[in-house]
């Protein structure tokens, strides 16, 4: 167990390289049991929720290699049951992300409820609704019991346009029998990453990027290797935490193609940075004031499903918006527990008013004082480093797993841009 000591109030300078999408990385590890052949994934990021994921695999008989750093190799050909033990479902939420391959593969599944961040209701309704379109049949008792004599292609519309159900679709639909469109799927950078590595495997797969992805089962799928994109939402913490510290920084492999909407959010914001092909800059000293809209009202940053702002960032700029001068709505639209985590915020002395569990309104610039923390969940407690980092004096951050299982080796990255953060082991 681990904690933080983080001295705030130093800029951050230099150059970072994005990490690989997180995002992508938990699917695509899950995809490899669709083959019998060999697949290497490149640009994984080293983080717990892989760790996690990877000993699930081998756990139901998978061939695991950690090649070199950033780079997996999977070997399907072992597999030996299709039953996910209680342990190990509920390290990760991602697990459920083995229902899809499996049931394509085997034809019978046993998966616990996964466990995963406490950041709401997230319900799993849409995940069975797919495989149930697909010719599964579901039960569940305590555990989860899926059965397949023959996937069978179908037209499917997603009752949301759930990440993670989208994505077990399209693991069951690679190998169906026959055509499936899902409509209303998600299409987010990491569900378009799932899609075009399946493809290299021999899926057939179109309308990738959109919310209508049409699907041509084939009888097998192949061995293959493939890269992961940028971790856009670590992109974007980084930004955040230059603007906010008053730092200068390079992002190498940005991955800016998909920071089109996080680009507008922090011009909302007053934060601007600069693009050259794949790495972007942001200067220091931002101007961080707050851009009204039209009539000079109060402008707002919501999220919404792809291309919409992404959730996840929008702990992160709750932050970034305690040091803009000017007053924003922070508008959290799909988890209603995302946003009490404010309260350590305003224990800080930031002026946030929590107006639902899904509306902040933040007035800054607030001169945050250091204070003991504890991460409640990995976008939380990213934001909660940020807050640290730019405030004044020492603080404490506690339950640091959390921030590690989606932030890859991050007390270093950040000593190289001249934060003074320190990971000091704790006892129970």
């Amino acid at each position: 167990m681990y904690k933080y000591i983080i001295d705030g109030g130093v800029p951050i300078n230099g150059t970072v390289r994005a990490s690989g999408n997180k995002n992508a990385a938990l699917p695509c590890i899950a995809a490899t049991i669709l083959t019998t052949e060999t697949v290497t994934l490149r640009n994984v990021p080293d983080i717990e929720d892989v760790h996690v994921m990877t000993e699930i695999l081998q756990s139901i008989g998978v061939g695991v290699t950690h090649i070199e750093p950033n780079v997996w190799q999977f070997d399907g050909s072992t597999l030996k049951t299709s039953e996910i033990s209680l342990e190990m479902a509920q390290k990760i939420r991602a697990s459920i992300l083995f229902a899809g391959p499996l049931l394509a593969r085997t034809g019978s599944v046993t998966l616990p409820p996964p466990g995963g961040d406490v950041i709401g209701r997230r319900r799993l309704d849409t995940h069975f609704l797919a495989f149930e379109g697909l010719g599964a049949r579901v039960h569940t008792d305590g555990a989860f019991f899926l059965h397949a004599n023959k996937l069978v292609g179908e037209e499917l519309f997603l009752d949301e346009a759930s990440v993670t159900a989208t994505e077990n679709a399209i693991m069951a639909a690679a190998l169906a029998e026959g055509n499936t469109v899902i409509e209303n799927a998600a299409s987010e950078p990491h569900v378009q990453d799932l899609c075009h590595m399946l493809n290299t495997m021999g899926a057939k797969i179109e309308g990738i990027g959109s919310n209508i992805l049409r699907i041509s089962g084939v009888a097998a799928l192949h061995g293959t290797e493939f890269e992961l994109g940028a971790d856009f939402m670590e992109v974007g913490s980084f930004i955040g935490l230059a603007a906010v510290t008053r730092g200068d920084l390079t992002i190498e492999r940005a991955g800016s193609r998909h920071l089109k909407m996080t680009r507008i959010a922090f011009n909302r914001l007053g934060i601007r940075w600069e693009t050259d092909g794949d790495t972007i800059h942001v200067p220091a000293r931002q101007r961080l004031q707050v851009e009204p809209d039209l009539g000079g009202m109060i402008p707002k940053i919501d999220d919404a499903p792809w291309p919409g702002f992404p959730a996840d960032l929008t702990s992160i700029m709750t932050v970034v918006a305690t040091q803009v001068d000017g007053t924003i709505l922070i508008h959290e639209k799909m988890f209603e527990s995302r946003m009490f985590f404010v309260d350590k915020l305003i224990g800080m002395g930031a002026r946030i008013v929590l107006c639902d569990p899904h509306r902040a309104v933040v007035s800054g610039p607030a001169r945050l004082s250091a204070s003991p923390l504890t991460s409640p969940d990995v976008r939380a407690g990213m934001a909660m480093v940020i807050a640290a980092l730019c405030a004044e004096g020492q603080s404490v951050i506690r339950n640091v797993y959390q921030i590690e299982r989606g932030y890859e080796h991050l007390t270093r990255r950040l000593r190289s841009l001249g934060a003074q953060i320190e990971r000091v082991t704790v006892s129970e």
